[in-house]
């Protein structure tokens, strides 16, 4: 097996345990390696650091599966799947899950949703896609699931010299499948829908706002499938007004509220929620609640101050469209707005609108979607409730 040596002075992140091995760490390769193999990983003099899998095309030339001498075979990858699962059904995520959150859970760029008997998998870098057959194995192995599916169409992998693609990893089945959560029922589009078709990292965060919503007329911008505005109607809202600008979006709406039985109180309008939201703060329009579950704004550092000016202007006009003692409900889904970024923005939009507020509650992703402290890529979802005074 080829071994990295790394330079003398890398950082104390890699020590420390992250898996991640840059480019400008690496100082040579000792022996022959080809892109997706499996190299040791050595510091300047010597001392094993671990074991991964290598692409020199990749700003991320390493990304290391174990800091032990063990063999990285189809075995390995059953033991890794076998010990996530035993995490989630300790946590009491056995139905609907995220199964293998990458680095997370020691397997770098791979993603597993559970959706019932259903899989949807990722390998977003090369040296895990050359593993795929085996994590699929394990996946039979462990779990006969009726059916798995790859979501690889991502532009993603295409930095890793990887193409795009989606399909059967197993027999083919019927993508639209309907998943229960808190007690509702909802569509998910495992071929066509976002990320690996459904959100999963707020199923926690969506129980959260069952008692600010009784009895209000609730606003929803950036739907997609209308999870948190379905959530309302049930957990007693008035009426529910949900945006997006996505028609298929709305459409599959529009089916989750008649499948939960809320259809008579929930709209949802076809509409670029940004200029709506702009539009109704100006003429005076006010909501009890009003709920903003934006997608991210930025991938990179080097966006991240237009990421900051976006989330300040939508909660802005969010607040300004909430009632004195009304709630905001606002999430971000952006790694590298960190919570105390977040919050620093909050409050500045809050000291625009000229608005006081008092906090309800902050979370995170829900723990099948788990965080290693001092990795930033693992903690990215911020979820806020504040009063709006």
């Amino acid at each position: 097996m080829a071994t990295i040596t790394l330079q003398r002075k890398i950082g104390q992140r890699v020590l420390n345990g992250h898996p991640w091995i840059f480019g400008n760490e690496v100082k040579e390769l000792n022996g022959t390696a080809t892109a997706g193999d499996v190299v040791d990983v050595c510091t300047q003099d010597g001392k094993f650091l671990g074991r991964g899998y290598y692409n020199p095309q990749s700003q991320i030339q390493v990304r290391l599966l174990t800091r032990k001498k063990e063999d990285i075979n189809a075995e390995f990858f059953y033991q890794r799947l076998l010990q996530a699962w035993q995490y989630r059904q300790q946590l009491g995520y056995t139905e609907n899950c995220r199964l293998i959150f990458g680095e997370a859970d020691g397997l770098p760029q791979l993603i597993i949703d559970k959706f019932n008997d259903y899989f949807v998998l990722q390998t977003l870098a090369l040296g895990m896609d050359v593993w795929k057959p085996a994590i699929s194995d394990a996946l039979q192995r462990i779990f006969q699931p009726k059916g798995i599916f790859e979501r690889n169409d991502v532009p993603v992998r295409e930095l890793e010299g990887l193409t795009q693609q989606k399909g059967f990893l197993s027999e083919p089945f019927d993508t639209n499948i309907v998943i229960r959560e808190n007690g509702l029922q909802f569509h998910v589009d495992i071929a066509n829908g976002q990320k690996t078709g459904y959100f999963l990292d707020q199923q926690d965060n969506r129980r959260a706002i069952r008692h600010i919503v009784n009895g209000a007329d609730v606003l929803g911008a950036f739907t997609y499938t209308g999870t948190f505005e379905i959530h309302a109607a049930h957990y007693g809202a008035r009426s529910v007004h949900g945006l997006d600008i996505s028609e298929s979006a709305i459409e599959m709406c529009n089916k989750n509220a008649a499948l939960n039985g809320v259809a008579d109180r929930c709209r949802f309008e076809c509409v670029n929620a940004f200029d709506v939201l702009k539009t109704w703060a100006r003429e005076g329009k006010q909501f009890d609640v009003v709920m903003l579950d934006p997608p991210s704004f930025t991938k990179s550092r080097a966006t991240i101050q237009k990421a900051i000016t976006g989330y300040k202007e939508i909660n802005l006009r969010g607040m300004k469209l909430v009632k004195p003692g009304g709630f905001l409900v606002t999430s971000s889904c952006t790694n590298l707005v960190q919570p105390a970024l977040f919050l620093d923005i909050i409050q500045l939009a809050a000291k625009d609108a000229r608005r006081q507020l008092r906090q309800v509650t902050f979370q995170t992703q829900s723990p099948d979607h788990p965080i290693v402290w001092g990795w930033e890529n693992t903690h990215y979802l911020k979820f806020l409730i504040v009063q709006v005074l």
